[in-house]
């Protein structure tokens, strides 16, 4: 029996709960399904799983072993199918990874609508403004929102990100409405933490580029906390508008410093490069597309132009 069969025969034993279950699922006595596991530990000279006589449980390496065998298992059977010119149903273990506050507010009508279309798909949420590693921790793909370096990964655009300067009424009311960066200096800023730095960028009416240090008044690493420190009167944001667009458009909070906006980010979706891109992966790029694609959601009506 080959690799490819052995992995099969692991997944089956972890699916199935015991080794005893995957024997019946397979049509094959137990002790076929016991000897072709101590082979695979044999011959990948680690330890799969930690056997009791009550139960047994994955060791570390027989975690990372089934989960890759879970991937290449599913990638071999979506070849197979686009090879025979047959839409496959998605199946399997698929892990995607996105930003903190972009992820909540935004990802769950998305994985919503998309299991829906394929119910048979296993989902893995990863939720972290930290940048990942797609290859070490299994992420199929992964949204990311920053002006990307040059890596191993494949990258296609998802939107443009818009970062706007705001504040509530009220702070503008008791602090006053600050009109070029210079202005920034007299006001209260409340700081995203997990960008380098401690400067604002902006472009001006007539085209010049500007960059302000600026006293801090309050940070986090997380856009959300600032939203409601904003919110509460404490000061000014550097926010993206995916965070903040429902409380412009309500009036919670106003866009202030129009005539100098801040560079724009785009959204990604990465993933590893590989010579086939899996299916779950492309069709689930290609469906946020649509959902995030040209102006977004977020960006209406909010006077952006």
């Amino acid at each position: 029996m080959g690799q490819f069969e052995d992995m099969g025969t692991f997944v089956r034993i972890i699916e199935s709960g015991s080794i005893s279950q995957a024997a019946s699922d397979l049509g094959v006595v137990k002790s076929a399904i016991s000897r072709r596991l101590v082979d695979l530990e044999v011959r990948l000279g680690v330890q799969l799983l930690n056997r009791t006589t009550r139960k047994s449980s994955l060791t570390e390496a027989g975690r990372q072993f089934y989960e890759r065998s879970v991937r290449i298992l599913a990638d071999v059977a979506e070849i197979n199918a686009s090879t025979s010119n047959i839409k496959a149903a998605l199946k399997g273990s698929f892990k995607i990874s996105a930003p903190l506050s972009f992820g909540l507010m935004h990802m769950p009508k998305v994985i919503s609508e998309f299991t829906t279309l394929h119910p048979d798909l296993i989902i893995h949420m990863d939720f972290n403004d930290r940048q990942v590693d797609l290859v070490e921790e299994g992420i199929d793909v992964a949204i990311r929102i920053a002006e990307l370096k040059d890596s191993s990964l494949m990258a296609l655009k998802l939107a443009t990100i818009h970062n706007i300067l705001c504040a509530s009424p009220g702070y503008l009311e008791k602090m006053g409405i600050p009109e070029k960066p210079q202005d920034l200096k007299n006001h209260r800023i409340l700081r995203y933490s997990n960008v380098s730095g401690n400067s604002w960028h902006f472009s001006g009416p007539d085209g010049r580029k500007h960059s302000i240090s600026l006293p801090v008044k309050m940070s986090a690493n997380n856009g959300d906390f600032l939203k409601s420190a904003a919110k509460d009167g404490h000061g000014i944001i550097h926010s993206p508008t995916f965070i903040v667009w429902q409380e412009i458009a309500s009036g919670e909070l106003v866009r202030i410093m129009n005539k100098y906006p801040n560079p724009a980010l785009n959204a990604y979706a990465v993933y590893p490069q590989t010579r086939h891109l899996p299916q779950r992966v492309r069709l689930f790029i290609d469906f946020m597309k649509e959902k995030f694609g040209g102006e977004p959601y977020w960006d209406k009506n909010i006077g952006l132009s």
